[in-house]
């Protein structure tokens, strides 16, 4: 997902290296056509999800990556790869940027499955890799580390005040999203496809 939404940012322009990233996106979906994501019946889902971004990744514009994942029991649901919209000045802000649009999905998450009976009564727990982006959450007086961040983004501390999310720290090894924001190590992606529920042995029909 990540790959293809970098190749698409050159569809006006392209040139023969896109063109050979293309092609092995497509080698990469051919040998894995056998792989899928098991969802499985449950009497109880708790929702949670990962939230992790890079750092001025496009050296074109300098703007960081956000990449989220939401789980329903121990299978992704819903996943995004997006670039931010705006330069961020350091890994926290970018972190706390990532992090804010994880918890408006959260909520709109919480919502639909309210519509559909399915009621969330604990808190929504979302997993950070950035100490320091959980602490400007929860402390709004920390002004020298949120005086350059749209007052839209600070929608985050909203919600953990009234409870309805919870901010977690994950290891960075450990922060399932990072599949979504950054190329990785083959070893590395092998292991976060696998924490995604990415499992072999299925038939393409």
């Amino acid at each position: 997902m990540l790959s293809v939404g970098i190749t698409s940012r050159f569809m006006e322009e392209p040139r023969y290296s896109h063109w050979k990233a293309l092609k092995r996106i497509l080698r990469y979906v051919k040998g894995t056509m056998s792989f899928g994501l098991l969802y499985t019946n449950s009497d109880h889902y708790r929702l949670s999800g990962y939230s992790d971004s890079d750092w001025c990744g496009d050296i074109d514009d300098r703007k960081s990556t956000t990449g989220y994942v939401f789980f329903m029991g121990d299978t992704a649901f819903t996943w995004l790869s997006k670039k931010q919209p705006i330069v961020t000045l350091s890994t926290c802000e970018a972190e706390y940027v990532a992090a804010s649009w994880s918890v408006r999905h959260a909520i709109w998450l919480r919502n639909l499955l309210q519509s559909l009976e399915i009621m969330q009564e604990e808190k929504v727990l979302i997993r950070v890799d950035n100490r320091s982006a959980i602490e400007l959450a929860k402390n709004p007086v920390n002004h020298e580390r949120s005086k350059h961040i749209d007052v839209r983004f600070h929608f985050i501390r909203e919600k953990l005040k009234e409870g309805s999310v919870e901010l977690e720290h994950v290891e960075s090894k450990k922060q399932i999203a990072d599949i979504f924001t950054k190329p990785l190590p083959t070893r590395s992606f092998q292991d976060l496809r696998k924490l995604i529920g990415m499992t072999e042995g299925y038939k393409v029909h």
